[in-house]
C-alpha cells in the first residue's frame, strides 16, 4: 500500500513536468505575436498648412504631432488653428492614430521665450501652468504633450518642468520631445530623459540659411547616423526610445539669403529629381535617401519622425509612401494599415 502510493506520487509529478514542458514548448513554437516587429512613423503638422490636412494619408502614420503651442504670460496654451478639426479628420481616417500637441517650436518670439522662462524656471509658477497644458489635452481630447524647446529656450527649469509634467499627466498620455540631432542641453538631466515615452531625433539642418558659406547637405545620412550613435551610446538612451527625423523639405544656396525648398515643390519641378538629394546647391533627401534611414531606423530606433508632412509630395512619388512601404517590406508593423 505505501509503495503504491509512492509509486502513483512519483508518476503524478512526472505527469506534472510533462504538462508543464509541453505547455512552454506550445508557447515557444507559437511565438508569432512576439516575434512582430513594430515601429512608430511620427509626422509633424504645423498649423500654418492646415489647408492641406485631407491630402495627408493618417493611414500611415502612428503618432500626428500639431505643432505649435505657446503659453501667454498667466501659462494659458495660444493655438492659431481649428485644431479639432484636424484631429476629427485623423482620427476619422485612423482611429488608432496618436495625437499629441506639441509646445514651444524652433522659432519662438522673445515675448514668447520670456513666457516659458517665467513659467517654468520660476518653481512656484509651474503647477498653474501644468494644469493648463493638460486641460488643455482634455478639452481636445489629445493623446499627450510633445515638448519642442530648443536651444536658449532650454533654461535652467526645463528638468523641473518636464519631471514635474510626467507626474501630472494621467498615466495614459504620451510625453515625448524633440531634440538636437548631436548636442544634449546642459539643462537636461538624465532623470529627464528618463521621463519621457521617446525621443524625437532632430537629424537635420546641420546647416540651412543662419550658415551660408556652408553649402553641403544638410540631412546626410551619415549625419543622421552619427546623431542616433551619440544619444544611444554617449547619452545612454535605449534605442527603442529613440525616433529618427528625416526632413521632407532642402536648402538652396543658389542665392544670397539661403531658401527653403519643399520636396513636393522640387518633385514638381522635375519628377527625376525625387531619386535625387542634389540639384546644383539645393540639397534635400530624395526617396533612395529616405528607404535607406528607414532602414537603419528599423535596426537602431523605435521609428522615423517626418518634418513636416505636408511638404511631401502627394503623388506616386510620396516620401510618406517610401516610409510606409519600406517598413512593409522589412515586415514591419507601423499603423497596420493601407496595406502595411
Amino acid at each position: 500500500m505505501i509503495k503504491n502510493k509512492a509509486l502513483l506520487g512519483i508518476l503524478f509529478y512526472i505527469s506534472s513536468l510533462f504538462s508543464v514542458y509541453s505547455c512552454t514548448t506550445q508557447k515557444d513554437d507559437n511565438p508569432e505575436e512576439s516575434k512582430i516587429k513594430t515601429a512608430r512613423v511620427v509626422g509633424y503638422l504645423s498649423s500654418d498648412s492646415f489647408d492641406k490636412m485631407t491630402s495627408i494619408e493618417y493611414c500611415k502614420l502612428t503618432h500626428l504631432n500639431i505643432a505649435f503651442a505657446n503659453p501667454d504670460k498667466d501659462g494659458n496654451l495660444i493655438f492659431n488653428g481649428n485644431i479639432d478639426a484636424v484631429i476629427q479628420y485623423a482620427k476619422s481616417v485612423n482611429p488608432n492614430i496618436k495625437i499629441c500637441i506639441s509646445l514651444a517650436g524652433g522659432v519662438i518670439s522673445q515675448e514668447q521665450a520670456a513666457n516659458w522662462s517665467s513659467l517654468i524656471d520660476k518653481s512656484e509658477n509651474r503647477p498653474a501652468f501644468i494644469q493648463h497644458i493638460i486641460q488643455f489635452t482634455e478639452i481636445h481630447k489629445l493623446d499627450g504633450v510633445d515638448v519642442d524647446l530648443e536651444w536658449d529656450a532650454v533654461t535652467t527649469g526645463y528638468s523641473g518642468f518636464v519631471t514635474e509634467l510626467r507626474k501630472a499627466l494621467p498615466i495614459n498620455k504620451l510625453l515625448t520631445a524633440a531634440l538636437p540631432n548631436n548636442t544634449r542641453f546642459v539643462n537636461i538631466s538624465n532623470s529627464t530623459l528618463n521621463a519621457f515615452d521617446f525621443l524625437n531625433i532632430m537629424a537635420y539642418d546641420s546647416t540651412g540659411p543662419w550658415s551660408p558659406n556652408k553649402v553641403e547637405q544638410h540631412s546626410s545620412f551619415d549625419f543622421a547616423k552619427n546623431g542616433i550613435e551619440f544619444w544611444h551610446k554617449l547619452q545612454n538612451v535605449p534605442s527603442e526610445k529613440l525616433t529618427l527625423g528625416v526632413p521632407f523639405y532642402g536648402y538652396n544656396f543658389t542665392f544670397t539669403p539661403v531658401t527653403s525648398s519643399t520636396y513636393g515643390d522640387i518633385v514638381a519641378a522635375g519628377t527625376q529629381l525625387a531619386d535625387q538629394d542634389e540639384l546644383g546647391k539645393l540639397y534635400y533627401n530624395g526617396r533612395p535617401t529616405i528607404a535607406r534611414k528607414v532602414e537603419y531606423a528599423s535596426e537602431n530606433t523605435g521609428g522615423i519622425m517626418i518634418w513636416e508632412l505636408t511638404q511631401d509630395s502627394f503623388t506616386e512619388y510620396s516620401l510618406l509612401d517610401v516610409v510606409h512601404k519600406k517598413y512593409t517590406a522589412l515586415k514591419t508593423k507601423t499603423s497596420g494599415l493601407c496595406g502595411n
